[in-house]
């Protein structure tokens, strides 16, 4: 009973409404369109969560953000999107890891349960996108080698993911609208593939609950950062 009222105390009544509507969906979908592969559901589930943690300044998401990756690039091995996989394994995981300790290195005010928001400065920002485009040409050429299925959305969501999880190892609040832009690229990866496959429904669905979460996670970190500001 007292974790109850703690989690209704430390979530908003919309924080929770978006997470059960998300889980709902989530579940729904996966039950209509799969019902087999439950590894998909675990990782669309743990996702949300990490997303709705994330919005919190919470490093408990960038912990399950860590495991989503690990359950997702091989998720997206299994339909030969190797940019996917080389992506999540190679970029997004590792990323979290370091974005999970600077996150733990920056509490706001000694609390661990909010991380303190940061600004970037124009030059960085400047050479955060001069590098995006360098790994961008650099993934192209990567996944071409590996044949990968749909090869223009594959690389677009590799340019999105890397300035998602810059943006989130820097702790500025632009993080979630590079991740919303990542869903969207995804929602079309998807797309395509559950054109061959109508089981791949269920992540089109996930990916749609991703990229509202996302949005209300921009909102709620330029709240969090206007408060610490004041």
């Amino acid at each position: 009973m007292e974790k109850i009222k703690a989690v209704k105390k430390y979530f908003s009544l919309f924080e929770i409404g978006l997470w059960v509507v998300s889980v709902t969906l989530i579940t729904l979908s996966f039950l209509i369109f799969d019902g087999e592969n439950y590894l998909t559901l675990f990782a669309s589930l743990i996702g949300v969560t990490a997303i709705l943690l994330n919005a919190k300044g919470n490093p408990i998401g960038q912990f399950l953000m860590i495991l989503f990756s690990f359950v997702y690039g091989y998720i997206s091995y299994s339909f030969s999107y190797y940019g996917e996989m080389i992506t999540y394994l190679g970029m997004t995981m590792p990323m979290a890891l370091f974005a999970l300790i600077s996150w733990l290195k920056h509490p706001f005010k000694g609390n661990k349960a909010e991380v303190e928001v940061n600004r970037l400065s124009k030059k960085e920002t400047m050479g955060m996108f001069l590098l995006s485009v360098a790994v961008t040409i650099l993934f192209y050429f990567i996944l071409s080698g590996f044949h990968t299925a749909n090869i223009v959305p594959s690389t677009l969501s590799v340019t999105t993911s890397f300035l998602a999880v810059y943006l989130t190892f820097r702790r500025s609040p632009y993080f979630s609208l590079a991740y919303g832009t990542n869903d969207i690229v995804l929602i079309v990866l998807w797309i395509l593939a559950s054109m061959e496959n109508i089981h791949y429904v269920s992540v089109v669905v996930c990916f749609i609950a991703f990229l509202f979460n996302d949005i209300y996670a921009f909102i709620s970190w330029k709240k969090m950062e206007r408060r610490q500001a004041s």
